[in-house]
């Protein structure tokens, strides 16, 4: 049921330009669940989707990705993306502190929001070890703020008149999902903008081996993360499959077509796992949790805006 809503959603992604599948998939789930009862036969299978089928996404996400085009962007473009991951990442977990948000709803955000969105807190998930309410909690701020950065960036970057290698570096290095780039990159005018937009964001998405990790280590050492004493591993195995992935891209052994078709199975995978991340936003649940984590994804946003503008003002913007 998950994966026949995905396909319909990405028909309508391409029939109508700068709509994200990812981002349909995961309202219309949060719309059902919220509107209409689920049938509780379906529960398993939306389990596996939310779970198994995105990590699944995310491993074939690597192959979108191959070094060389990372370090195409220059020293002061990879300089801007660390510390807008870093700081962003960092800051967000202590605002989270001050903020009174459950901590381990903290940690996903903050790596929804520095990373790479749903795939990120995928991610870090998979090292926490948290539960399904939470990532889907995670996962709804994300698209909120995503979605509303989509109109915004490109009117802040035109407010600035930032050349076009800087606007692509302002859109690349703080909106949160790859799809949310590909839209708010279209929109600044696309082109250069646009090119630089994806790959300063995909440089974004390579550092999420190293921050779960991290995590996980961090995890370990306070041995704090499971109630029956396992600790989570250093890296999931679904992260050491989307590094395997980067690698293998970077080989340039993978033919184009393949790449193609690979990354439709990769879009139809995550689209599939946002419906089912979607059907599990439950609106009284995420009342319960009050406007604290609201304002905790307000706050990571604004900062990773601050982060990367003030890169781009020092000088360490991508010159196109």
């Amino acid at each position: 049921m998950c994966a026949v809503v995905a396909a319909v959603c990405i028909g309508l992604g391409n029939l109508v330009t700068g709509l994200s599948a990812m981002l349909v998939a995961v309202l219309l789930g949060a719309l059902w669940r919220n509107l209409a009862p689920v049938p509780a036969t379906l529960e398993p299978g939306i389990g596996v989707a939310a779970k198994r089928v995105l990590r699944w996404g995310v491993v074939l996400l690597g192959l979108q990705l191959s070094l060389p085009q990372v370090l195409d962007l220059g020293p002061g473009v990879l300089a801007i993306v660390v510390a807008a991951v870093a700081i962003t990442f960092l800051a967000t977990l202590g605002l989270g502190r001050l903020l009174g948000v459950d901590r381990d709803l903290s940690v996903l955000i903050a790596g929804g929001f520095s990373i790479c969105g749903a795939a990120a807190v995928a991610g870090v998930q998979g090292a926490v070890r948290t539960t399904q309410e939470k990532v889907a909690a995670a996962v709804a701020l994300v698209v909120l703020f995503g979605t509303l950065m989509i109109p915004v960036m490109p009117l802040l970057v035109a407010a600035l008149d930032l050349a076009a290698g800087d606007a692509g570096t302002a859109i690349g290095g703080s909106i949160h999902e790859v799809a949310q780039v590909v839209a708010a990159g279209g929109i600044a005018g696309g082109g250069s903008v646009l090119a630089v937009a994806v790959s300063v964001k995909l440089a974004r998405v390579v550092l999420m081996a190293p921050v779960v990790a991290g995590v996980s280590l961090a995890r370990r050492r306070s041995n704090t993360d499971t109630s029956d004493g396992k600790r989570p591993p250093i890296v999931p195995l679904f992260v050491l499959g989307f590094v395997v992935m980067v690698l293998v891209a970077t080989t340039g052994w993978v033919p184009q077509p393949v790449l193609d078709i690979v990354k439709w199975i990769q879009q139809f995978l995550l689209a599939t796992a946002m419906f089912a991340l979607g059907l599990g936003v439950h609106v009284k649940s995420l009342l319960k949790l009050g406007l604290r984590p609201l304002l905790l994804g307000l706050c990571a946003t604004i900062v990773i805006v601050v982060v990367v503008l003030g890169g781009i003002a020092l000088g360490f913007g991508a010159n196109v």
